[in-house]
């Protein structure tokens, strides 16, 4: 089985976000969400690589970053952090969507 090297790459930019954010301005938030996320992400890539059709976790953590980070973008029209994890959380979510789309799924 292959591993998701692509899919923990993501997880430790999604932890060290936040670890950055606790970092430079004292956030205790960002430091929780972004190591909640990235686990969330890291779990995800392992499940896919155990079983490539088990993208369900991965794509709904993907997904919803996408949302809270791309709104935190559109918002404060900074790229640094929100933008950067939005948009890598958006190629995320088009690379699961094509992994869906296609492999055949086992019913």
């Amino acid at each position: 089985m292959a591993m998701d090297w692509l899919g923990f790459g993501y997880a430790a930019v999604v932890a060290s976000g936040g670890l950055i954010g606790y970092a430079k301005a004292g956030s205790v938030p960002s430091l929780a969400a972004g190591l909640f996320f990235g686990s969330l992400a890291g779990l995800g890539a392992y499940q896919l690589s155990q079983n490539p059709n088990n993208v369900w976790l991965s794509l709904i953590t993907s997904g919803a970053l996408t949302a809270i980070m791309g709104t935190r973008f559109y918002n404060s029209r900074k790229f640094m952090p929100a933008g950067l994890i939005a948009g890598v959380s958006l190629l995320m979510v088009g690379r699961l969507a094509l992994k869906m789309v296609g492999k055949p799924h086992n019913k």
